[in-house]
């Protein structure tokens, strides 16, 4: 055998390439020995001079333990494995190591995967208000779906599957823009405490039917109705079931038809972002986890809505690190087989600085669920912040294939080219995007930020004037880039204008300090600088993350000032 799988990891035993997914792990090539070896002998115990004679020879090697002990811990952190609670490599006190994760051969040609897109079901009610069931079923079903099996069977994520409502596109259309094998399609009409759900598949090659069924249950039977179809679906296409999900489908919890009505108008809410909306969704969370405590989905998107507002700074994140903990651990309670809380815990861990749990809960999330895009976003935004960026651009295409026409997805992939400085290449790609949606006017933001690097202010100040108040950053946000930009290009008078404009916002909204700092240290005050800049560690400051990487401070690195502040950090040498 040449190529093995454990977990969600390969590995090339011929060329010695590690990957995870379509992200290449970098490891050095003693530790990369030390894997082959012990992949190679899995089950078996692998002693010490064993590992010595085959992975070292006849080199002079002074202190073996302490290259070997190296090697062993760059394994577990390229496989986000920990020595108390082993799920790859055992250690066997004063004799060796025991690869014990289940090794399987990879075969040739590698198994085709099937790539499916769920359409929005048509809403056939008589009430138009049951948009948001139809919307929420449509999703629901993508994540039944999706969990499956991941390696056979991978989903289009719900932002580009939904841009597809009411579409008049052709099936032959749709799936050479998505590039998908398979349909999807169906309608929902809900009656009283009845729901009946219609669904064909259709294979995109021919545009044929390949099935078509129709099911109704009860509203409180919403769970076994999905995993029917899901079964049906999975049947039809060949996929065999993990292990995981055949008992999963076998016995799905029934959920109060008013509690699960709450949690899917969380969601619809949640997904449309502006501080209103949002809001909104907290109360449907809220109501739905009133009404049935043990709906772990419930606790999982009342945390996504409070990461979410972290994020575009509509809480401040202290506030948000309080209510977001909470549910989490709720939700991870309830059901730990879940890829969604996993991977809001992780995001979560990322702005708490707690990096080795943010890459454990984000590489759990991914073994969970492989076809899950919002962890893979995420993910790659923490190896940005530790400068592995071919990783992380790696991630983000990952999660850009599972959501091909997701803004959200291009803007993070922009996000990280920014962090790379990779400017000219990012330039070219948000001029793409915003041809593809010249609504989504927050891409302006970031065209603005890569303008500003390369020196051209004035464009960059026109790109920033150009977010619309009601894109999802606004605010102080773009006021301070526009800030920036201003004493970037040397008008100081028009910063400091700008300064007071944040300052008198401050009072009525939180403002984030890292974004005074960069002001203050654009305007050539660097003390004011600092005092910002502590305050952001303090407040734990939603860009603080990326501070060894942001391009922005790279005058004030060797200050002894900046130094505490990333010693504060604990940032780890590798994660």
């Amino acid at each position: 055998m040449s190529r093995v799988r454990f977990g969600v990891f390969e590995l090339d035993l011929a060329s010695g390439e590690l990957r995870k997914g379509n992200a290449p792990i970098r490891l050095q090539p003693q530790p990369l020995k030390v894997l082959m070896l012990l992949a190679r002998r899995a089950g078996q115990l692998v002693s010490r001079d064993e590992i010595q004679k085959q992975v070292w020879a006849d080199e002079t090697f002074v202190d073996f333990d302490q290259g070997l002990n190296y090697c062993i811990r760059q394994i577990r952190a390229a496989l986000c494995d920990e020595a108390e609670t082993p799920r790859f490599i055992e250690t066997v006190p004063r004799r060796g190591y025991r690869f014990v994760a289940d090794v399987v051969p990879v075969s040739a040609p590698v198994e085709r995967r099937v790539m499916l897109v769920v359409l929005p079901f048509r809403n056939l009610s008589s009430d138009p208000e049951q948009e948001y069931f139809s919307d929420g079923l449509t999703e629901e079903m993508i994540a039944q779906l999706g969990r499956l099996n991941p390696y056979r069977l991978g989903l289009i994520a719900r932002t580009s599957a939904m841009r597809y409502k009411r579409t008049d596109k052709s099936i032959e259309a749709i799936g050479q823009e998505l590039g998908v094998s398979h349909v999807l399609e169906g309608s929902v009409r809900r009656a009283a405490d009845r729901v009946r759900v219609t669904a064909q598949l259709i294979q995109v090659r021919d545009q044929t039917q390949t099935w078509a069924n129709s099911f109704e249950r009860a509203v409180g039977d919403i769970l076994a109705l999905q995993s029917d179809i899901a079964h049906a679906i999975a049947t039809e296409i060949g996929v065999q079931f993990t292990p995981h999900e055949r008992v999963r489908l076998a016995s799905p919890r029934p959920v109060d038809p008013s509690a699960y009505e709450a949690y899917l108008k969380g969601r619809y809410f949640w997904k449309r972002r502006s501080r209103e909306a949002l809001q909104k969704s907290v109360r449907y969370f809220n109501q739905a986890i009133e009404i049935d405590p043990e709906y772990a989905p419930a606790y999982a998107g009342l945390a996504d809505v409070h990461l979410t507002q972290l994020d575009y700074n509509y809480l401040s994140p202290r506030e948000a690190f309080a209510l977001a903990d909470r549910v989490l651990l709720d939700a991870l309670r309830l059901d730990n087989t879940l890829a969604e809380p996993h991977t809001s815990l992780g995001h979560l861990r990322l702005h708490q600085f707690n990096w080795v749990s943010a890459k454990q809960q984000f590489t759990r999330a991914i073994e969970l669920n492989p076809g899950y895009d919002t962890a893979h976003y995420y993910y790659g935004n923490l190896l940005a912040a530790f400068g592995r960026f071919d990783e992380a651009v790696a991630e983000a295409n990952q999660a850009l294939e599972l959501d091909p026409i997701s803004p959200n997805a291009r803007q993070n992939r922009l996000f990280i080219l920014y962090l790379a400085r990779r400017y000219e290449q990012a330039v070219e790609q948000v001029k793409d995007t915003i041809e593809l949606d010249p609504t989504y006017t927050e891409l302006y933001y970031y065209l603005g930020h890569f303008y500003e690097r390369q020196g051209e202010y004035s464009q960059a100040i026109d790109a920033f004037c150009k977010v619309s108040p009601k894109a999802h950053r606004q605010g102080g946000t773009v006021l301070a880039a526009i800030g920036y930009a201003h004493a970037k290009a040397g008008h100081r008078q028009e910063a400091i204008d700008v300064l007071r404009q944040l300052e008198e916002l401050s009072a009525c909204e939180y403002v984030s300090s890292y974004d005074l700092a960069l002001l203050h240290l654009a305007l050539g005050d660097n003390d004011k600088a600092f005092v910002q800049l502590s305050k952001a560690y303090d407040d734990h400051s939603s860009y603080l993350p990326f501070l060894n990487v942001d391009a922005r401070l790279d005058e004030v690195r060797t200050d002894p000032r900046f130094q505490a502040i990333v010693q504060r950090m604990n940032f780890p040498t590798t994660i």
